[in-house]
């Protein structure tokens, strides 16, 4: 074992591209997947960081990640935009995509746009953040394919379905802070189970039944033999919009659901659905962003039930974990550390260079 480590967020960074470069990316695609991956770390999202990389590896042995891919329309119906990522690398096929649905915002008013067959597309919250960016409001709906279920149905003991986030972009008064939702329809995302057995931890038993439909806080039973499942959060509602999030995405884009007719490779293949909407298009967009600013003020201005806990929007948890892991880093536990440098070496990058390219030789 290597130990945890604590890596600067450029450094990392560096690590993430050289590993993603001698899986045969070109230097734009290798930027923008680390960019993606440790993006998403900075966010506090370690579930959709760079512990994922020695899976992505896994997957190129497997071919069932295809580097220097570009996402490639298959239907350009102006306001409506589909998309096939052909197994290439879902941080650049999902940002494709992305700058594909805001240009052609800017001209129709309106767009949705789908991408199916696309490698893990990794924190749909990046792109979300891409749209408020360019004054647009967005709401994402994600599924995963080719992949065991993971997350049991209301009153199931057995999975169904993959985490299936949904996600949704507001701009505001203060371009640097709109209003980001991003979360899964799982109490918690798969990469939480898997940060917390990296790190020897247990979980709450509200998060996961066993392989017999009984609560446990052993995050092994998601990666042991029979499998257990997440739960959906907040019982029947969060297992109804992981359904319609399931439908939404997989059905919308040809991609494919979950149901067992559809093959599976053991690969992470998402599709994605997104709506764009321009504000301006529906009333005067300063009186839009003065709405949302005076509503969130209202919200966050409530007396909090405790006082070191203040009331928060979504997106302020993301822009405090980005300020505080810029300055002190990276926190990687022992497992996650160590499956990274083995991803490394797995394909020709040594442990000593690789502790040099992450400033910890």
């Amino acid at each position: 074992m290597a130990g945890d480590v604590t890596v600067q967020a450029d450094a990392l960074t560096a690590l993430i591209h050289e590993i993603v470069r001698l899986g045969g990316s070109d230097d734009e695609e290798c930027r923008i997947v680390s960019e993606h991956l440790v993006g998403a770390n900075l966010a506090g999202h370690d579930s959709h960081g760079v512990g994922i990389v020695n899976t992505y590896v896994k997957n190129l042995k497997k071919g069932l990640l295809v580097p220097n891919t570009a996402a490639e329309c298959v239907n350009d119906g102006g306001a409506f935009l589909q998309f096939d990522g052909h197994k290439g690398y879902g941080q650049r096929t999902a940002k494709e995509v992305t700058e594909a649905a805001i240009a052609r915002t800017h001209e129709t008013g309106v767009c949705v746009a789908t991408l199916k067959n696309s490698h893990h597309i990794g924190r749909v919250g990046t792109y979300a953040e891409m749209i408020a960016d360019a004054g647009f409001v967005s709401i994402h709906f994600t599924n995963v394919t080719d992949h065991a279920a993971m997350v049991a149905p209301f009153r199931g003991a057995e999975a169904r379905f993959g985490t299936n986030p949904v996600t949704m972009a507001m701009p505001t008064g203060n371009p640097d802070e709109p209003i980001i939702l991003d979360m899964a329809t799982s109490v918690v995302a798969m990469g939480k189970i898997r940060v917390a057995r990296d790190a020897g931890k247990t979980v709450p038993d509200a998060w996961l039944i066993d392989s017999d439909g009984k609560p446990s806080s052993d995050p092994n039973v998601m990666f042991n033999q029979p499998q257990g499942a997440l739960r959906a959060f907040a019982e029947h509602k969060g297992y109804a919009l992981c359904l319609m999030a399931e439908l939404m995405s997989g059905a919308l884009s040809g991609g494919g659901t979950l149901q067992p007719g559809n093959r599976r490779l053991d690969g992470i293949i998402n599709t994605m659905t997104m709506v764009l909407i321009d504000p301006a298009r529906l009333g005067d967009a300063d009186w839009i962003k003065a709405e949302v600013d005076a509503m969130s003020d209202y919200v966050t201005g409530v007396r909090p039930a405790n006082p070191d806990e203040p009331v928060l929007v979504p997106g302020d948890p993301e822009r405090a974990a980005r300020k505080a892991r810029l300055a002190n880093g990276i926190f990687l536990p022992e497992l996650t550390w160590t499956w990274l440098l083995e991803a490394g070496e797995e394909l020709g990058l040594n442990t000593e260079k690789a502790h040099e390219i992450a400033g910890l030789s």
